[in-house]
């Protein structure tokens, strides 16, 4: 198990990297994180739901993703409340304070311990990861995901630090002596993440740490650059481009608050011809040739929000200049005449008005589609990949003429296409695919020379990448001789 001194040390890409260097070793590695919390997630190819972290962990080991890879996510929905997603479906939404009521744990413990025993049936070894701190003495009772969950597997505990940050010495000794007996038994080695400088600096750190802690350090890990691995947590858009720019096709995702699935952009980002940035600033939204509206965990409160602060306008006079506007998801919905909430799925909201840039009405219901899907657009014959995750069915406003932009392989139609410029959908990951970037880009690409990149090969590339960094800093030998030991 890789556990944590805290939030946001690297926890999720080092489990990548192990699962890649387990899968180039030979081993038939899986990744599994009993608890996850996140906006981003990923439709299994049974149709059911998993943080998207897992789901990339498991392409870097080279398996499928399913359900018991990640058996309970919280999708936040306010600050106190978050959707419960349990065994990849929906149970409904739970504030804090009832989530973590010892009554309620039990059950969900044996849920989880039940997806890992499974899954460790099928792979060897299995890639853990803990969430947040190990030290969090005072959720030590109602704990899912970190120590009580290595007991249950009988894992070895790698704990792992953000020297980046600052600190590294109090938060590994701290972390290591609050936990129990048994715990610290667990606890195997040390690796100190994020390093930055001449690692020869440490080395008298490294050996301190270790007459501390009883514990090796098995490597410490410098801060890359220039590698690619998707983030699963929305922090990662505070680093993100935020304005347009000259000489590139400027794509503006429009920065809702409850955004998720911010991942559908990650490759159109990468696209050359393209510079893309999210953005709440009217005039940025008005300089943009393409307004991508990305998915919401809360259509009706995001939408109103988009009204209150002038975005909504800004969006429509953008189309209006010209611009395209593409709507994912929530942003789909969003763009009709009408969103409903007659039962009060999402809030306090029964009816908003949408955009109006699509003649198509949403009702949100209590069941929500997850589903992969494979599908066409625009009457092309080539094949294309995604997902929907969504809660509400969207349907025609009366008398107005089908023009649904994909056509699904199962014989579904999905989305609609007003026009070359305006489009709506509900599929994920839409933007994966080479053919459709080259469909959404075509109409401003003639100043502009052709680049062909193939997404598959380059985030192999990344794995690849990411698995050698890691290896050239860590004990290979030790860790094996530490996990064979045990």
């Amino acid at each position: 198990m890789l556990a944590g001194t805290g939030s946001d040390v690297g926890k999720s890409v080092l489990a990548t990297a192990f699962c890649r260097i387990l899968k180039q070793d030979g081993y038939t590695p899986a990744p599994f994180k009993a608890q996850n919390m996140a906006l981003n997630s990923y439709a299994t190819p049974e149709g059911l739901e998993i943080g998207r972290a897992q789901a990339v962990q498991a392409e870097a080991a080279g398996v499928p993703c399913h359900s018991d890879m990640n058996p309970l996510l919280l999708k936040p929905s306010t600050e106190q409340t978050a959707q419960v997603i349990l065994c990849g479906k929906p149970i409904g939404d739970r504030s804090a304070y009832e989530f973590f009521q010892k009554e309620n744990r039990k059950e969900l413990r044996k849920v989880v311990n039940a997806a890992y025993d499974r899954l460790a049936n099928q792979f060897n070894p299995i890639v853990m990861e803990g969430a947040g701190s190990i030290s969090e003495i005072n959720l030590r009772d109602c704990d899912l995901v970190n120590m009580p969950m290595a007991k249950h597997a009988g894992a070895d505990v790698f704990l792992v630090a953000d020297i980046d940050r600052g600190g590294v010495f109090a938060s590994v000794y701290g972390s290591v002596l609050l936990q129990t007996p048994e715990e610290r038994s667990l606890i195997k080695g040390i690796i100190i993440n994020k390093f930055r400088g001449d690692i020869r600096l440490f080395e008298p750190g490294v050996k301190m740490l270790e007459e501390l802690c009883g514990i090796p350090v098995l490597g410490v890990i410098p801060y890359f650059r220039g590698i690619y691995i998707e983030e699963e947590d929305s922090v990662m858009l505070e680093y993100k481009n935020r304005e347009a720019m000259i000489g590139k096709i400027n794509v503006a995702v429009v920065l809702l608050r409850h955004l998720s699935n911010f991942t559908d952009f990650n490759i159109l980002e990468r696209d050359e011809r393209v510079h893309l940035y999210y953005t709440n600033n009217v005039d940025d939204i008005e300089k943009a040739d393409i307004v991508l509206l990305p998915g919401s965990k809360n259509t009706l409160d995001d939408l109103y929000e988009l009204r209150r602060n002038g975005v909504a306008q800004a969006i429509l006079n953008a189309h209006q200049r010209g611009a395209t506007v593409m709507g994912i998801c929530g942003g789909y919905q969003m763009m009709g005449l009408e969103v409903r909430d007659p039962q009060g799925v999402e809030g306090d909201f029964n009816c908003l008005p949408g955009l109006g840039l699509l003649p198509v009405i949403t009702s949100m219901q209590g069941d929500k589609v997850t589903r992969q899907v494979n599908f066409t657009f625009d009457g092309t014959e080539t094949i294309c990949k995604g997902y929907e995750i969504h809660m509400g069915r969207t349907v025609l406003a009366e008398g107005t003429i089908a023009s649904p932009l994909n056509q699904l392989t199962d014989g579904r139609e999905d989305g609609y296409r007003n026009g070359r410029k305006c489009l709506g959908t509900y599929i994920h990951g839409i933007l994966d695919n080479q053919s459709f970037i080259d469909f959404l880009l075509e109409p401003y690409t003639d100043k502009l020379e052709q680049h062909v990149f193939d997404y598959t090969a380059y985030k192999e590339e990344q794995y690849d990448k990411l698995a050698a960094h890691v290896r050239e800093h860590i004990d290979m030998s030790l860790l094996y001789k530490i996990l064979k030991h045990n």
